[in-house]
């Protein structure tokens, strides 16, 4: 399959009238004074360049014309009253569109992003932060400049064209009526042209997301890039992306072209008309003449206007598409109507009817299968895990041990059954009554832009100096602190880069237990830390599960031999389940996974 047909799949639509604008009105509707405002002074300044050559006019057949100066005063002042009330309204309608524009945009990008928050994780699995960026950032600028600007473009220049044929109209209808048989001569080359810019403008905005995602790889990917040594690779791919998005950017531009050409040549055919019909006039009225060149002359910029914002507002059309795509889509995982009505949202809690959370979980029936697959990872599932208990979740790579995680923590909902929390169904609750009671440490840390104390605030922004100090103290990461250069107040740099990796983990493990949760899930918690700090962290582990209920998915079967209970998980299905001692003398998988892991540490222990 081709690129092009690749992304005619992808973005399968249907043509909108008004080119897609109603789905924006409502970000409009806020600020209908400031439009209202904006269109009528922009009509008020259009009035005067439509009368200005009328005063053109009054000046050659009175003052040249009738040889006479005695109005002359009089005109000076209407016509500088006329200026001054121009430059005024232009103001005004100029500042309104920038308003309006830097508004737009800032709501546009408030909604795609709290919207994103609300998405699960299928849909940032199923597309690259490229992607996603580019709806967030351009698309939402080029919708904002056409709400504002190409608004009050069209307001100008259409009411100019229609102000000033009708003067024609009202002065010479003959001649104003062979102006206008152009009129659906632009309306033809508009139709036959709309729909290959619109597809000819769909590929590179596309291929222009996909070059965003290149940059954001080689960003993000730098260490890999440079210890792999592919950066030619990367700059050929990178290469093949640009060439491809300069073709059909070529491709568009002579369309562009051949477009502009055509409708140039309709606008000039007005003067060609007014040239050739108006010797009558000139013979008579000069300044009648004088007047008709004029407005032949300014219908051109008019309709070279229309040529540009026709193809900005066809383009603007794909990007309002991608836009409101984004912002039509539906997570896996929704609270309905009437849980958000009794808890509310992520943006607006009404935590005063939350319960308080025990920690007891329970898998009824469940079975499960990820949105996009068709196999079941769960059949039938039943499990009840008592508040206080410890789970561990062991299995090699790749295996699936996050499934159950995943459930319990509703970043997934049950394809059958239902997941308890305190013996309630969890999507009675709001997912924001459960996640508030989760601490997740993930395997690959991540901090946020700002300093130590920022980070560790975010899992509980009310934590004293003394709660910080004995959550760092609990996880072994006040050593590290402390040789930082300022502290607890030192910049972690952006994703926690300045950071070594084992650094990040210990911080966000700080951050977990500060925010004492009552489930707390280590998802291989101490895979990122040196052996004498994973040490520490598994002596305190024994002291941060007291009092809360853990899932604990690790990969060294060592750390998990007190656990109350152990789920062996292989090709994404539980296949053995029981405490350490049960599964050792049932000598199946996991018996199979522990000696051959005790047989590779001692080795390498001998060999140490």
């Amino acid at each position: 399959m081709t690129m092009a047909a690749e992304i005619n799949k992808k973005e399968e639509h249907v043509s909108l009238p008004f080119f897609g604008i109603p789905r924006i009105v409502p970000y409009m509707k806020t600020y209908r004074k400031t439009l209202t405002l904006m269109i009528l002074c922009g009509l008020c300044g259009t009035a005067v360049d439509i009368v200005l050559p009328l005063f053109q006019r009054y000046a050659l057949n009175h003052f040249i014309g009738g040889n006479t100066l005695d109005t002359l005063p009089l005109y000076i002042v209407f016509y500088v009253a006329v200026i001054l009330f121009a430059a005024c309204v232009n103001y005004v309608s100029t500042r309104g569109a920038m308003t309006v524009e830097v508004s737009v945009n800032r709501d546009l990008r408030r909604a795609a992003f709290n919207h994103l928050q609300t998405l699960s994780f299928s849909y940032f699995n199923q597309n690259s932060v490229g992607y996603i960026h580019s709806r967030v950032m351009s698309d939402t600028s080029r919708i904002g400049g056409l709400v504002s600007w190409t608004l009050m473009d069209c307001v100008w220049h259409m009411s100019y064209l229609i102000g000033s044929l009708v003067v024609m109209l009202v002065i010479n209808a003959r001649l104003a009526l062979l102006v206008m048989t152009l009129l659906p001569l632009i309306v033809v080359l508009f139709s036959l042209f709309q729909k290959k810019l619109i597809t000819a403008n769909r590929q590179i905005r596309e291929l222009n997301s996909r070059i965003t995602g290149d940059f954001n790889e080689g960003i993000t990917g730098a260490k890999t890039i440079k210890t792999l040594v592919i950066e030619d690779r990367m700059a050929r791919d990178f290469v093949k992306d640009t060439q491809e998005i300069r073709q059909k950017s070529i491709s568009a531009a002579r369309l562009r072209g051949a477009f502009a050409v055509t409708m140039h040549l309709a606008s000039s055919m007005a003067l060609a008309i007014v040239l050739w019909q108006g010797g009558a006039i000139a013979a008579s009225e000069v300044g009648t003449f004088s007047m008709f060149m004029s407005y032949a002359q300014g219908m051109m910029e008019p309709i070279r206007w229309i040529v540009d914002a026709i193809s900005d507002v066809i383009t603007t059309q794909v990007n309002i598409e991608r836009l409101t795509r984004l912002l039509s889509t539906k997570s896996d995982v929704t609270d309905s109507p009437a849980v958000i009505e009794k808890y509310g949202d992520a943006f607006q809690p009404k935590k005063e009817n939350w319960e308080e959370i025990r920690g007891d979980i329970r898998f009824e029936d469940v079975s499960f299968r990820y949105p996009d697959g068709d196999e079941y990872v769960l059949e039938h599932f039943n499990l009840d895990i008592p508040f206080g208990s410890n789970i561990a979740i062991v299995g090699e790579t790749g295996a699936g041990k996050s499934t159950l995680v995943n459930l319990v923590c509703r970043f997934f909902e049950p394809t059958e059954g239902r997941v308890l929390i305190d013996g309630r169904d969890a999507r009675e609750r709001s997912q924001l009554w459960l996640h508030s009671a989760i601490g997740y440490v993930l395997q690959t840390p991540h901090l946020f832009s700002g300093t130590v104390r920022e980070n560790l605030l975010y899992g509980n922004p009310g934590a004293t100096e003394e709660e910080i100090r004995r959550a760092l103290k609990l996880v072994s990461a006040d050593e590290v602190v402390d040789r930082m250069e300022k502290g607890i107040d030192t910049d972690v740099g952006e994703g926690g880069d300045l950071l070594s990796t084992g650094e990040k983990q210990l911080i966000s493990f700080a951050r977990a237990i500060l925010a004492n949760p009552r489930i707390l899930v280590l998802d291989e918690a101490t895979a990122s830390v040196d052996t004498l700090t994973e040490q520490k962290i598994q002596s305190a582990i024994e002291t941060i599960i007291e009092g809360r209920t853990s899932l604990v998915i690790a990969h060294r079967l060592s750390t998990v031999r007190n656990a109350d209970l152990i789920l062996v998980v292989q090709d994404g299905k539980i296949v053995e389940q029981g405490t350490h001692a049960q599964l050792l003398d049932q000598k199946g998988y996991y018996y199979r996974l522990y000696t051959r892991q005790y047989e590779d540490e001692a080795t390498s222990n001998i060999l140490a």
